[in-house]
């Protein structure tokens, strides 16, 4: 059975005119000026997709990658440069905080507002109205005008009313990052209601977790040029490059190239510039960087590959049998978990000054999604008494990648069987 096409695109542009002074705007709209006084900026460039209806599809992309221009299109917010966009199907949309409110109504005025905008008759908000007062549960402030809400109100409420008209196709641009942690767990759960109905989602988003979880495919943005689209995992892999500046494109070839001079600039990706550091400088920590289980440098890991956290010490002294350690910690600075060479029999050693060593540490991830900090350290005992030669606090960013997380700090690769005795 052929699939049905939700959204086409086809050789889209987005090109922007970027000007010095706004006196030069004002002169070429008048015709009078003969030279050129603007740059071309290409926010899209040739891009072509096809969503079919049913499908969950994500579009991930750093800053400035043209993923919520690609949606405004889309969506009728912006008309392109060139191209075609041709949409099956009733489209909601939630795009950036506040698209389509009036911020002086109060909350039941924004909906019947929204809900017009889309096309339903009053009749037709009025019988939908209780449920999204109850997605949305904001009790009283609905009837206060939505420019006394705070981030979090405004978000519950327009998405309450994006995802209760029944649309064929949902359009999310990052709205979610803004609700609390169980109104975000709520919208998730009408996403696989509407999976399960046969929806059509396209949503943009950062958190790589949720893109790996519910997207049944992936486009990968960069500099406004479609690098390629896959299986979340596939795509996942190669914006790890792009993060790290690993990724070039060939110019006359248009394939990915990667280059060891990055590996220097990979290295320092996601250090945290107020890193705290001490020590008594017997020994230095003079490079630290993570890889994934494919040896790409990188500071997001996918939860149930293996990575290793590599560290250089140039040694300024003889030290008698340093120890080299790391030390993962949540956002909330509790330690997680760590180990040292010590612990690891791994190296138990005199060294002598001059000397440099490498010490990579590699083990799976077994923690749960989410941010994590990584710290460094070289101590040591010299005569008994314990001795900080260099140690780094919060040093890193690591963010864990996962499409299921289980209770608590990690997950203990359980096997769940369930097994019929029913005589």
């Amino acid at each position: 059975m052929k699939k049905k096409i939700a959204i086409q695109v086809k050789n889209l542009d987005k090109v922007y005119k970027l000007y010095d002074k706004p006196s030069d705007r004002m002169k070429e709209a008048l015709g009078l000026s003969k030279k050129k006084k603007y740059k071309e900026h290409h926010a899209l460039d040739q891009v072509n997709l096809t969503i079919y209806q049913g499908e969950t599809v994500g579009i991930i992309g750093t800053n400035g990658s043209g993923k919520s221009t690609i949606l405004k299109i889309i969506t009728g917010v912006l008309n392109p440069s060139g191209g075609k966009v041709t949409v099956n199907g009733r489209i909601s949309a939630l795009l950036e905080l506040g698209a389509g409110f009036n911020m002086e109504y109060n909350g039941i005025e924004n909906v019947y507002l929204n809900g017009t905008m889309i096309g339903f008759s009053e009749k037709e908000i009025d019988e939908k109205m209780d449920a999204i007062l109850e997605f949305a549960d904001i009790g009283d402030y609905v009837y206060q005008p939505v420019k006394t809400y705070s981030s979090g109100m405004f978000v519950r409420l327009a998405f309450a009313v994006a995802i209760n008209i029944e649309p064929e196709i949902l359009i999310v641009d990052e709205a979610l990052s803004v609700g609390d942690v169980f109104f975000q767990a709520k919208c998730y759960h009408k996403f696989e209601e509407f999976k399960e109905m046969g929806k059509t989602i396209l949503f943009v988003s950062h958190d790589l977790s949720s893109i790996s979880k519910y997207c049944d495919r992936v486009v990968l943005l960069n500099q406004g040029v479609k690098l390629g689209e896959g299986s979340p995992k596939e795509m996942i892999d190669v914006y790890k490059r792009v993060l790290v500046g690993q990724y070039k494109m060939h110019e006359d070839e248009g394939t990915n190239l990667l280059e060891d001079k990055d590996v220097a600039a990979a290295a320092k990706m996601g250090v945290n510039p107020e890193l705290l550091e001490y020590g008594t400088n017997a020994a230095k920590i003079t490079e630290y960087y993570i890889t994934d289980d494919k040896g790409i440098h990188t500071t997001a890991v996918i939860k149930g590959q293996e990575f290793s956290i590599h560290m250089e010490v140039d040694f300024m002294e003889d030290v008698p049998a340093p120890i080299f350690a790391f030390t993962i910690k949540n956002i909330k600075g509790t330690e997680i978990t760590g180990t040292n060479t010590m612990v690891e029999k791994a190296f138990l050693e005199s060294v002598q000054a001059g000397a440099k060593k490498e010490i990579v540490f590699t083990q799976k991830m077994s923690l749960q999604g989410g941010e994590y900090l990584l710290s460094l350290g070289v101590t040591g005992y010299e005569r008994d008494k314990f001795e900080v030669y260099h140690r780094l606090y919060d040093v890193l960013n690591l963010t864990v990648i996962s499409d299921k997380d289980t209770v608590g700090f990690y997950d203990m690769g359980t096997n769940a069987e369930v097994h019929d005795r029913t005589e």
